[in-house]
């Protein structure tokens, strides 16, 4: 595409759906995504016998680099909250919080994080966005539910949302477009138990076909959604935003082809993207708008790695904005094991879900919720070998019946509360590692503050109470962000605002330096929520910004 009117830089949840709106108002759209193509029939491997030990499949170039500084030390106040198992013990023994795994879970490819995302979609609790006039507590946002409700209905539609028909404090002008998928065997249990202690759970809205929908087949139940999803039901961006994009012939996509820089005129006009590519070296590609999507990390580290005389501090960034407000996640799963088999290595991951204490005031003595969900084919407990290696102790003859009396007994409860913003935790600059192309990563700052840990230690005992009264007896495996750093949902680094002093952007994502760059991804989120899976959200927000772009354009 010689002449795009609009230039959209990453291809997940934000940038798929912009680019799809776009196309619907007939404006040409060119999409550069740093990561591959996946084809979903031919790269995720849970047909092989290695499937559990592979897991997601990441290509060559799917995963960025980073630097942590997450290293705050542990606080014998919070012993109850380490992370362990009955194969290993106790996880950490360093004393401080450490990066576990790859730290930052994600994938840079079309389709990016939902690629590998479980599918929880959920419209954020309109209490969530007035945290701060209401509850004197983070940021409010610019807009209301009201603002993105209709939003909310355009996206359901597309993925193809499967939801109950009971309520969760969110107003709805239009039913899910989908019936809820059915409980499976152990969140049934987990249901059953919550009544026995006063919690009510529901059936989970989730990003995964009930029935065959828009050419896609109805979901298997295979458990394995975080893996890749070979059959196309999992609503993730390449199957359906990306889809629906390319079949209007207004869509091109680049893959494998990093933005290294945006170029700027004196006055903070974006006039060209350089990009760089194993076949054509750099270049610089232009349109009169920009859209930047890279996600909560890799989208601060550009605008600050496009630093210029005149913006020295990075693009956007005249406030010094970019990179702070950063939240990253605040999760909890414990599992237990129960005497009656409950078929948990299959069903559809999260089914369930608790909404009682998502709202900011919902837990006692600390301000911002969380919400519960069934979660034992989330922690990967699908098959024999994490059963083996992370939750049945034992050896040779002892191991293996142990491992007979164990499987299909795990039962997980996971928590997943708001992290609010502190001065600790950003995106900067690393001052010592660089990308192979000379420029500076991103370096995650994260700390967690005593309020956080209130909220954390709440989710952690509300999981054991639930899990005592489904009998899961004893516990076999704890895992939680007080003692590792272990982001799935990422937000806040470019906050929108109505005040250009301590915001990237307004309302519509428009950087307020820059007049036709904008930001379409979880970066301007001015606050979580109580725990709200952020994918339907940045749907919304990337269409609402789409049209007023072809508004403004007109």
């Amino acid at each position: 595409m010689l002449h795009p009117d609009v230039i959209v830089i990453g291809a997940g949840a934000g940038g798929a759906a912009m680019a799809w709106r776009l196309t619907q108002h007939k404006l040409k759209v060119l999409i550069i995504e740093a990561g591959p193509r996946y084809e979903p029939a031919q790269d995720y491997r849970l047909h092989t016998a290695r499937w559990e030990l592979d897991r997601f499949p990441f290509k060559s170039g799917s995963q960025g680099k980073y630097g942590f500084d997450v290293n705050s030390p542990l606080d014998p106040q919070w012993d109850n909250l380490h992370s362990w198992n009955a194969v290993a013990g106790r996880l950490n023994r360093s004393g401080v919080r450490i990066v576990a795994d790859a730290g930052y879970h994600h994938v840079r490819g079309i389709g990016g994080s939902t690629l590998h995302y479980t599918g929880e979609s959920h419209r954020l609790n309109p209490l969530a966005m007035k945290l701060h006039s209401q509850f004197g507590s983070g940021a409010d946002w610019p807009l209301t539910y009201a603002d993105l409700e209709p939003y909310y209905v355009i996206a359901e539609k597309l993925i193809g949302v499967a939801g109950p028909i009971e309520g969760n404090g969110r107003w709805r002008s239009e039913p899910y477009p989908l019936p809820a998928h059915p409980l499976c065997k152990a969140s049934r249990c987990i249901s059953d138990a919550g009544r026995t202690i006063g919690m009510h759970w529901q059936a989970n809205s989730r990003a995964a076909l009930s029935q065959p929908y828009d050419g896609r087949p109805s979901c298997n139940y295979c458990s394995n959604c975080g893996y890749g999803c070979p059959i196309g039901d999992k609503g993730s961006a390449d199957v359906t935003f990306i889809r629906h994009a390319l079949a209007t012939g207004l869509c091109t996509i680049l893959t494998d082809t990093p933005v290294t820089r945006l170029v700027s005129k004196v006055s903070g006009r974006i006039t060209g993207v350089e990009v760089t590519d194993n076949k054509r070296g750099t270049r610089i590609l232009k349109a009169p708008i920009v859209v930047l999507a890279g996600g909560a990390v890799e989208t601060p580290r550009l605008l600050l790695n496009s630093a210029t005389h005149t913006f020295s501090k990075g693009l956007a960034n005249s406030n010094k904005q970019v990179g702070r407000n950063f939240m990253d996640s605040l999760t909890w799963v414990s599992t237990g094991m129960v005497d009656t088999p409950l078929d948990s290595y299959k069903g559809l991951p999260a089914d369930a879900i608790c909404w009682d204490y998502n709202a900011p005031a919902a837990i006692p003595g600390v301000i911002g919720g969380c919400r519960f969900t069934s979660a034992t084919l989330e922690t990967g407990l699908t098959g024999s070998v994490n059963y083996a290696r992370r939750i049945v102790p034992g050896f040779g003859a002892s191991l293996k019946q142990n491992m007979r009396n164990s499987l299909r007994h795990a039962l997980s409860v996971s928590g997943f509360g708001e992290m609010l913003p502190n001065e600790g935790t950003r995106i900067e600059l690393d001052p010592k590692q660089r990308d192979a192309r000379g420029l500076p990563l991103a370096l995650i700052r994260s700390r967690l503050t005593s309020e956080d840990l209130q909220r954390l230690s709440f989710m952690a005992e509300k999981c054991r109470q639930l899990l005592k009264a489904a009998g899961a007896n004893p516990l076999v495996e704890e895992f939680g962000t007080y003692d590792y750093f272990s982001a799935t949902h990422v937000f806040g680094s470019c906050r929108m605002g109505a005040n250009p002093n301590d915001s990237v952007v307004n309302s519509f994502g428009r950087t307020h330096d820059c007049e036709n760059l904008y930001i379409a991804d979880a970066s301007i989120f001015p606050s979580t929520g109580g725990g709200e899976s952020p994918s339907l959200t940045i749907f919304a927000l990337a269409l609402r910004s789409a049209d007023h772009i072809a508004e403004a354009g007109k």
